[in-house]
C-alpha cells in the first residue's frame, strides 16, 4: 500500500457517503420519503420487495424536479433546500445535505421519473450503481416523483452480510414510515411489502382521524389509554399524547418524538420524560409517548448526525425541566373519572413478576433507590419521627390510624349521594371485599379501590407537597462526608451550588480535588451522602440537570407513604370509604398508587350484563 496522499474516486467517496447515510434498506426509505414531505406530497405510496433489497420504489404527488435539475439531483451536495450557513443554522425541511440520492445511487440501480405541475410530460434519469448517470430522457408520468431503487448493495458484498433477514429489515422500514405517518397527519401514506398492502393511511385532518391513525400506528391499546397533551414552557411548546402506566412497555420502543417536525431519538427528552413517569411507573417500565417538540430551529443542531436522527439542543438543561415540567402537570392532571382502567385489561397489561408488581426504586448505583423498596429493612419510626415535624398534621393522622379523615375529609363525608347535585367519578361506596377493597357504584358500572394502593398515593402526594412548600428538614452530619472531585466536576460546583443549596446539601471547598458535605437533608443523613453527590456530579455532566436529591427524598417519603397506608383487613365504615373516594378524586396521580399499580379500576354495566348474558 502506497503512503503517498491521493484523492479518492468519485465512486469511492460516495460509497463511502452511503455507509454513513444508508446503514440499510429502512435507511434509504426514510431519506427517500423525507424527500417527498419536503416536496409537498400530500399522498406517498411505498412499494417494498424482498425487504428491500430487490426493490424500493416510493411515488407522491409533490411538486417534482424541473428536468434541468435532474442530473444535478444525483449529484453530491446539491439540494433546494439551503443555499448559506445562515439557512443551515434555522433549517425546517427535512433533508438539507444533498447526500442522499447520489449516495444511494452509488451502491444500488436508481432510477428517478418526475414531472412538475408546469410540464406537459414526465422526464427520468437513471444510475447503474457506478460512476455513470445517464442523460434524462421524456418519460410518462403524472405530477410527482417516482424512484425505484432496485438491488441494494449489488456493488457492497460485504454490506450485504451484515443485513438481517427479510422480515427484520422489513420491520425497520415499517418503523421508519410509521414515524413519518406520525410526523405528518395531513399527508396520507400506503405501504405495500411483496404485492400486499398492509397499511392504508388516508389524509387525516380532523381530531377523529387522527385519533384512528394514532389506534393504528401505535395500537389500539395505546390510543384508548393515553392522554392528550399541550403544553408551553422555557421558550419551547409540547404536544401529543402520554401513554398511562398500563400501557407502559418492558423497551423504550413506544415511544416517538417529534422536534419541529422532524422524527428523532433523543436522550434529553427521554430522560425528562422518565423523570416525569417516575412517581407511577416502575423503574423496569417504559413510558409510551408520542411527542411534538416545537421551539426556535436556532436552538437545536440538526446537523448532529449524519442519519439527522439525534439532534442537539443549545440549552439542553432548559429544555430538559420545561419538557418534565408540562410531561409533569399533564400526568397530574389525570384524576379519576378522566382515565378509567377497564378491569378486564388490567391483568393483562399489569407487569407482574412473582406475584407482586415490582416497586418502583428510583434507579441509582447507590443504596438511594433501596429506600423505596417496600420489602426491604427501613427505619421507619425514625423516618416517620423525622417528617413529623415537616409535616405534623399528618403524622398525627398516621399515628392514630385515622390519615384517611383528614381536614379536608369533613366536606367530603358531608357530601351524601341523596345531595349530590352530580355523581362523582368514583361514585358512592357499596361496602369492602376481603378488607381489601372498596366497592363503589358510579354512572358507568362498578368501582373497585385498592384501599391500600389508593391511601398511599394520597399520603404521598401530601408529603411531597409539604416538601415543595419547603418544610424540609436539615441537619448537620456528625462526621462530615468527603467528597473527591475531578477539575471538571468541580468547575461543575461552582456552576451549580444553588442547585445543591436547593435540596439541603452544604458542601464546602477542601481544596482543588476535594470537597466536604458539612449538612444534608434529614430524611437523607442515614444514606450514601458520598454516593448522592456523585450521582449528581454525574447527571451534571451529562444533562446539565440533576434530580437525584429531590428522587432520594421522593423514594423515602414514598417508603413513608407504604408504611403509613391502610393495611389489608383494616374495617372502614361507608362514612370512611367516602372520604377515601372523595381523597383520591382530589389527588394528583391518583389512578396509581407509587409503585405504579392501579388504586382503581371500572367494571362497566355493558361488561357486567356480558359476564350474565343479559340482552342476547
Amino acid at each position: 500500500m502506497s503512503t503517498r496522499i491521493q484523492r479518492l474516486p468519485p465512486q469511492l467517496v460516495s460509497q463511502i457517503a452511503a455507509g454513513e447515510v444508508v446503514e440499510r434498506p429502512a435507511a434509504v426509505v426514510k431519506e427517500l420519503l423525507e424527500n417527498s414531505l419536503d416536496a409537498g406530497a400530500r399522498h406517498v405510496v411505498v412499494e417494498i420487495e424482498q425487504g428491500g433489497l430487490r426493490l424500493i420504489r416510493i411515488r407522491d404527488d409533490g411538486s417534482g424536479i424541473h428536468p434541468d435539475d435532474l442530473a444535478l439531483a444525483l449529484s453530491r451536495h446539491a439540494t433546494s433546500k439551503i443555499s448559506s450557513f445562515a439557512d443551515l443554522q434555522q433549517v425546517a425541511s427535512l433533508g438539507f445535505r444533498g447526500e442522499a440520492l447520489p449516495s444511494i445511487a452509488s451502491v444500488a440501480r436508481l432510477t428517478l421519473s418526475t414531472r412538475t405541475a408546469g410540464q406537459t410530460s414526465g422526464w427520468r434519469i437513471s444510475g447503474d450503481g457506478g460512476d455513470h448517470i445517464g442523460e434524462p430522457c421524456p418519460a410518462p408520468h403524472p405530477p410527482g416523483t417516482t424512484l425505484e431503487v432496485r438491488d441494494l448493495f449489488f456493488n457492497v458484498p460485504a454490506r450485504r452480510k451484515f443485513l438481517r433477514g427479510e422480515r427484520t429489515e422489513f420491520g425497520h422500514i415499517e418503523d421508519a414510515v410509521r414515524r413519518l405517518a406520525l410526523s405528518r397527519f395531513a399527508v396520507g401514506f400506503s405501504l405495500a411489502h411483496n404485492q400486499r398492502v398492509l397499511l392504508n393511511l388516508p389524509p387525516a385532518g380532523d381530531p377523529e382521524n387522527r385519533q384512528q391513525r394514532l389506534a393504528t400506528l401505535c395500537g389500539a391499546a395505546f390510543a384508548a389509554a393515553s392522554v392528550p397533551l399541550e403544553g408551553a414552557a422555557a421558550g419551547l411548546r409540547l404536544s401529543g399524547w402520554l401513554g398511562l402506566p398500563v400501557v407502559a412497555r418492558a423497551q423504550p420502543d413506544g415511544q416517538y418524538l417529534f422536534v419541529n417536525g422532524r422524527p428523532v431519538r433523543d436522550r434529553v427528552v427521554a430522560h425528562a420524560v422518565r423523570q416525569a413517569y417516575q412517581d407511577i411507573l416502575t423503574a423496569d417500565r417504559y413510558p409510551a409517548f408520542v411527542l411534538y417538540l416545537e421551539l426556535d430551529p436556532e436552538r437545536v443542531d440538526v446537523n448532529a448526525h449524519p442519519s439527522k436522527q439525534e439532534v442537539r439542543f443549545r440549552e439542553s438543561a432548559l429544555v430538559h425541566d420545561g419538557v418534565r415540567h408540562i410531561v409533569q402537570a399533564a400526568l397530574a392532571a389525570v384524576q379519576p373519572g378522566n382515565s378509567a382502567p377497564p378491569l378486564n385489561d388490567l391483568g393483562a397489561r399489569l407487569h407482574v413478576e412473582g406475584g407482586a408488581v415490582r416497586s418502583s426504586a428510583v434507579s441509582m448505583s447507590s443504596g438511594w433507590g433501596r429506600g423505596a423498596d417496600i420489602s426491604s429493612p427501613f427505619q421507619v419510626r425514625e423516618q416517620l419521627a423525622l417528617y413529623g415535624r415537616l409535616h405534623q398534621d399528618a403524622a398525627t393522622a398516621i399515628a392514630t390510624g385515622a390519615a384517611v379523615e383528614s381536614g379536608s375529609t369533613a366536606e367530603a363525608i358531608a357530601a351524601e349521594p341523596a345531595i349530590e347535585a352530580e355523581m362523582p367519578p368514583l361514585g358512592y361506596a357499596l361496602g369492602q371485599l376481603q378488607g381489601c377493597y372498596v366497592l363503589a357504584e358510579n354512572g358507568a358500572g362498578l368501582v373497585v379501590v385498592d384501599m391500600h394502593a389508593a391511601h398511599e398515593r394520597i399520603l404521598y402526594e401530601r408529603f411531597k407537597a409539604a416538601l415543595a412548600d419547603g418544610r424540609l428538614e436539615v441537619q448537620a452530619l456528625l462526621v462530615p462526608v468527603t467528597v473527591p472531585l475531578s477539575p471538571h466536576e468541580r468547575h461543575l460546583l461552582d456552576e451549580h451550588a444553588a442547585l445543591f443549596a436547593r435540596v439541603g446539601l452544604e458542601i464546602a471547598v477542601l481544596g482543588p480535588e476535594c470537597v466536604v458535605v458539612r449538612q444534608a437533608p434529614a430524611l437523607l443523613a442515614a444514606g450514601d451522602i458520598a454516593a448522592l453527590v456523585r450521582d449528581m456530579f454525574a447527571d451534571l455532566a451529562q444533562h446539565e440537570h440533576s434530580a437525584r436529591a429531590e428522587e432520594a427524598l421522593h423514594a423515602v417519603l414514598a417508603s413513608l407513604a407504604c408504611h403509613a397506608a391502610l393495611r389489608a383487613h383494616r374495617p372502614l365504615n361507608l362514612l370512611e370509604m367516602n372520604a377515601l373516594l372523595r381523597e383520591l378524586e382530589r389527588t394528583g396521580h391518583g389512578s396509581q398508587c407509587n409503585h405504579g399499580r392501579p388504586t382503581w379500576a371500572q367494571l362497566t354495566l355493558a361488561e357486567l350484563d356480558h359476564l350474565f348474558g343479559r340482552g342476547r
